[in-house]
């Protein structure tokens, strides 16, 4: 939070004591971010089908538990690993075995 004084406070009011306003220094970022949604409703339902599916699919997979590891780094690690992991199932869905260890051939040259 920061204090911010106005200089146009004296034309406002008539009060000795200066008045305040506390504003957190992001909130701008999130007007910004309301009036997107609000222009653009549907984005909510395309990040739904895109970015949460992924994420629902792996929580499936850990058995909707709780991750096995403590502490950022960890805890990053084993997300890096589920990722990992559903980023290869769905090449080898795509791609099926053969097609996904040519194309990771192909590039490897």
């Amino acid at each position: 939070m920061s204090r911010i004084l106005c200089s146009l406070q004296t034309q406002c009011t008539k009060t000795a004591t200066p008045r305040t306003i506390r504003r957190w220094e992001h909130a701008s970022r999130i007007e910004k971010m309301t009036e997107l949604l609000e222009s653009k409703p549907d984005s909510m339902v395309i990040r739904q089908q895109t970015v949460e599916h992924p994420f629902g699919t792996i929580k499936l997979w850990m058995g909707a538990t709780q991750l096995l590891t403590r502490r950022f780094k960890g805890v990053s690690i084993e997300m890096d690993l589920h990722v990992l992991a559903y980023n290869l199932r769905r090449m080898i869905t795509i791609f099926g075995v053969s097609g996904l260890i040519k194309a990771l051939m192909t590039n490897a040259s």
